[in-house]
Order: C-alpha cells, then structure tokens, then sequence
C-alpha cells in the first residue's frame, strides 16, 4: 500500500513531522513558497498542513487532484477558501484547543498593559525619564468586563478573569444558560455588553454576522472611558471608528493583536499612546506552537491512515473509535448508493435514508454522505463524502435521515427510498458476517452479494424466463457466478440479480432487455 503524502509548507514544529513519519506518513517540509512555486508541486500530495501564511486558494486547490485534506495548526481558517475545497471533496481541519489558554492570557495581559499603561511606561522610563504622575491607571478589581464570544477563548477569560474579582458578562449566542451558570458568567445580548462593560475583549470567530461588529454605532452606546482588547480576528473592529472614538476621548484605550490586513507595517492607530500593539502574537507560546503542531499531525495522520476525522470545518466528525467500526457499513452504503444511482436516472428529488438496529448506536452522518456519494456519481465522477452533501443539494434533492432502535429479522439495516417524477424505488442492506448485503427491493425480498458486475433485471414471473437470461448471457461469452431471483408473489412482478464474470456490454444488455416478460434491464457495475 502506497504511503499517503503530506506537504507542510508553514513553519511548524520539528516534532509535527516526527508524528507523521512515525505513523506512516511520507512527509515534506517546504516553507516559504510562492504561491506559483506552491502549485507547480501541490499535485503530488494527499495533504497539506499550513498555519497562516500559506493561502489554500480556489486556484491552488484546481492544481490538486490528490488532495484530501487540509490541516490548519491554529483556529482561523482565514486563509482557506473552505467552500472551494468543500466543492472539491478537500476536508479542513483546524486545531481548536491547542492554543487556547496562550490566546486568553494574551487577552489578559493586554488588558492589564490597557489598565496600567505598560507600554508607555516603559519606553518612558528606558528613556530615562521619570513621569510617576502621567501614568495614572486603574484598578481591574470590580470592574465589568464584556466578552463577545464565549466559546473556547473566551470561556478561559472568563475564569481567570473572575479570579481577578471582576464581573463578567458575555454575549453569544451559542452560550447556553446552564453553561453561563457553570461559568459564572451572565448571559445578556450583544446591546447590552457595551453599557455596561469597562474592558471589552473580542473572541469570536470572523463572520458575515460578526464583521465589524465593534463599529461607531456599537462605541457610541458604551461608557466613557471603555478599554477594548482585540485579540481574535481584526476585520472585527471598524479601525476607522475606533481611531475617532480613541481621538474623542470615549475609548480610553485599545489593545490590539490583529488587523483588518496583516501583516500590518503602517496603521492609523500606531503611535497612538492609547494603543498597545502586538504583532498577532495571541498563539504565539512554545506550548502554544508545539501543541497545535502536534494536533495537525495527529489529526492528518488519522484522517488519512484510518478515515477518522476530527476537527473538521466541512465534514461531521468521525473518532478512530468509531472508524474501523463504521468501515463494513460505509461499504454497504457506498453500493447501495452506486446500485440506486445505476436504475434511477432524472426526476430524482428525495431521498430517505432509513438506519435501523444496531447502525443507530454509531455516527450514521457519513454513512449518509456516502450513500449520496454513490447515488451521485454515476453522473459526477469528482464527488467524494465531503461533497457530496453541496451537490445534492445543487440538484434540488433532499436527503432525510431517520433512525429507529427497533428490529425485525436483521440486527442491522439501511434502507434507501428514492422519489421523484417518474421515480419510486427503494433498497434495503444489512450485513451479514460484516459483509453487505442486499435484502430488499422495493417490496421484493432476496438475498444477493453485491459484486463488481452484475446484472439488474425487472421481469414478470414467467416458465422460461431464466433459461433465456442465461442463454443470452451464454451467447455473449459471460460466465455466471451467482443468481439470485425474487417475487412479490407467484406470477406477479419479480427481480432477478445475476452475479457474472466480466462485464455487461450495452448490446448484451439490450437484448436481454428485449427477451419476452422482461421489464428492465440494467449492467451494474461495483467498485471495491
């Protein structure tokens, strides 16, 4: 089995490559590329492990039809055009906690240099003078500090900051009660943050919705004399207006990680002693950096060795626990799809993906992906489980997923049913000895193996009709392996699989569809 390849082409720990070449990985270090020089090999590797330099464009991943993965070692995904490797069949995946705590101590310690005036302090007094009285500060002991985003930063501000004796209120709306509680953090909406809070810190990701949510409007309600620290993504704040707000006297003070466009070499804001600078340093710890480094790897490294997912920004998760156990299921949905998606063409506007038994214990999302996945690619042959969800909903179909613990005959099944103009059909699989099986038909019952070449047949429930089957197949020089027939009752409506040796052709297949009783005919074809 070929080694899977990854390419890092950030600065990252010696110890991520370790991680990768340890599990198995053939991994290359090449920092510092320009993005022609990014292209021209980006061809050759199933994954690429980045921190913010490199730009993941849409033009990037056009030039990379290996590429499965994209692994982010830090929290923002600025950088990567996620709805073009989405589009792609391209995973993204970031590295959410690994530096956490060294982002909310930033975010602390900016707000102590804002409340005593540290850096102006300091050049003072390195330049030898002596301004005891200039640097008047304030206290944070009591005072209000608002946090919008409450999440995984901004809930470690919040604990250190009540060790600090402040109050704190936060505003997101993913924030539950019972967490605010746990937390000891009141919950209130984003108006209500700038009235009353002394110190604001910002620790939501960048949005449409949270673009420039710190504005004119929002810094006209807060109090005289309010501190702002941004330490999460600069298009957050309106510099503009926070230089006006800064200049009237109504934000004593401003502490600032990130810019709207960094690297940031000129700023209005520079020089402005209200203003303490940091040039993004909010991740920027030896723990911070080893860890994140480490997360990729591991996170690469599973996804492209055993299929688990982690941390991904466009695909459900999928632990290394429950991976190998998904894997037989996975199978049995993939040819499920692919047997749907080979008799049903056009018309198609639903599909219902029924679990039951003991599939419902596991993660059935990607099992659903990859029923679309098969369904899909008869007719779109770059569709994969990421995409798959983005281009069925393209088509106007909509998938549903149910699920029931309740059990009949199987232990396990999934059933598909496809609707649509012109299209009623339905499939149901289980497995027998962890292998796929077909059970079901529409209504009709049997009991087939799925296998690479097969043949589909509809037909009325006639004498003869197998001795025809097998003398048009005999005439085409095509073995039969296995044939598998059922009905819904004695003269009624019947289905026929024939497991065969080699393929079906179109005029082998035509005349089988033109023999006497038969409805349909399809060649069916099954990957590994």
């Amino acid at each position: 089995m070929t080694k899977p390849r990854v390419l890092i082409s950030d600065s990252l720990s010696p110890a991520a490559v370790k991680i990768f070449q340890d599990r198995g990985v053939d991994v290359d270090v090449k920092s510092g590329l320009k993005p022609d020089e990014l292209k021209a090999i980006i061809g050759n590797y199933d994954g690429l492990a980045i921190r913010s330099a490199t730009k993941v464009t849409s033009d990037l991943l056009a030039g990379a039809p290996r590429l499965k993965v994209v692994g982010r070692a830090g929290i923002g995904v600025d950088n990567v055009d996620v709805p073009a490797a989405t589009a792609r069949g391209v995973i993204v995946m970031n590295t959410p906690f690994g530096n956490s705590i060294t982002t909310a101590e930033h975010a602390i310690a900016m707000m102590f240099a804002l409340a005593r005036q540290l850096p102006a302090a300091n050049a003072s007094t390195h330049a030898g003078k002596w301004e005891k009285a200039r640097f008047m500060g304030v206290e944070v002991t009591g005072k209000t500090l608002g946090i919008i985003g409450c999440g995984n930063i901004g809930s470690i501000v919040a604990e250190r900051a009540l060790g600090l004796k402040m109050k704190v209120v936060a505003f997101d709306p993913f924030l539950t009660p019972e967490r605010a509680a746990k937390l000891g953090v009141e919950k209130v909406e984003l108006d209500a943050i700038f009235p009353r809070a002394d110190f604001i810190t910002l620790h939501t990701p960048m949005t449409d919705s949270t673009r420039g949510i710190v504005n004119a409007a929002a810094l006209s309600k807060c109090k005289k004399g309010v501190y702002i620290i941004n330490c999460a993504r600069g298009g957050l704040v309106v510099e503009a207006d926070l230089k006006e707000a800064l200049d009237s006297g109504q934000v004593a003070g401003a502490a600032l990680d990130v810019f709207a466009e960094e690297p940031a070499k000129q700023h209005i804001l520079f020089g402005n002693e209200k203003v303490v600078c940091t040039p993004h340093l909010g991740a920027s710890t030896t723990e911070a950096q080893e860890n994140v480094a480490l997360q990729v790897a591991e996170q690469m490294s599973d996804f492209l060795l055993t299929g688990a997912v982690s941390n991904a920004l466009n695909m459900t998760s999928v632990s290394a626990e429950d991976a190998p156990k998904l894997r037989p299921y996975l199978k049995l949905a993939k040819q499920l799809g692919a047997f749907a998606g080979q008799v049903t063409a056009g018309g198609l506007n639903e599909v219902l993906v029924e679990y039951e038994g003991d599939v419902t214990h596991l993660n059935t999302k990607p099992l659903t992906n990859m029923v679309i996945m098969g369904l899909m690619r008869p007719s779109h042959d770059s569709i994969n489980m990421v995409n798959a969800p983005v281009i069925a909903k393209d088509r106007g179909i909509k998938i549903v997923e149910s699920k029931s613990s309740a059990t009949g005959d199987y232990n396990t099944l999934i059933r598909l049913t496809m609707a649509g103009e012109g299209v009623k059909f339905s499939l149901t699989g289980t497995l027998f000895s962890g292998q796929p099986r077909l059970i079901a038909i529409d209504n009709v019952s049997l009991e087939a193996e799925m296998t690479p070449h097969m043949l589909f047949v509809r037909n009325h429930d006639k004498p003869g009709f197998i001795g025809r089957v097998g003398t048009a197949l005999g005439d085409a020089k095509i073995n039969i392996a296995n044939f598998t027939l059922g009905r819904s009752k004695a003269g009624a409506d019947a289905v026929c699989l024939v497991a065969v040796d080699g393929e079906i052709s179109a005029a082998t297949r035509d005349a089988i569809k033109a023999l006497p009783d038969v409805v349909s005919a399809y060649a069916l074809r099954f990957g590994a």
